[in-house]
């Protein structure tokens, strides 16, 4: 059973994956890198070059492809889940878990992270916060269509590989 974790960027989709995946012995997929390989080019650039819009569909093709993979924990990009039918998509072709902090925790990760972000980029922390409001209004309900909804985002890393294994163990999917 392939497993999709979505949410907002900086959310922790990718470090808690990691972990998850090294955990049940599973293969990992970053989207936003195997994007990357496939095209040969940052995201950024892949935004600089073709757009919000040529760098969704880019991601979508991406999606499908990582997903053959039966095994696989799929960390997706923040938008993914946004575009196109990609949610209905990964509810039908995995379990779906959308790990949701604070829009304050993500704003502090956002504005260190070592990354950047194209969506992000140049913004102080009243922006930021105020951006981010403004995309979860907006990406909220395609987020919510996650099997799983995981708000412990306050826990370590391994607590909530915990708490995920703990709900997986309750979902039929």
């Amino acid at each position: 059973m392939k497993i999709f974790l979505i949410g907002f960027m900086g959310c922790g989709k990718s470090k808690l994956g990691r972990t998850f995946a090294a955990k049940l012995n599973r293969p990992f997929i970053d989207l936003d890198e195997m994007v990357e390989l496939q095209y040969q080019m940052s995201i950024p650039d892949i935004f600089a070059a073709f757009g919000e819009n040529g760098f969704r569909e880019k991601e979508r093709d991406v999606l499908q492809l990582a997903a053959m993979d039966n095994q696989a924990i799929i960390a997706t990009g923040g938008g993914a889940p946004c575009f196109f039918d990609n949610m209905d998509w990964m509810n039908k072709n995995g379990i779906t878990i959308f790990i949701d902090p604070p829009v304050k925790v993500l704003a502090e990760r956002l504005i260190n992270a070592r990354v950047e972000r194209p969506l992000v980029k140049g913004k102080n922390m009243d922006q930021l916060i105020d951006f981010i409001e403004m995309k979860l209004k907006e990406r909220r309900p395609f987020y919510e269509q996650a099997q799983i909804i995981l708000k412990e985002s306050d826990l370590g890393v391994d607590m909530m590989v915990n708490a995920i294994e703990e709900k997986l163990k309750s979902h039929q999917p």
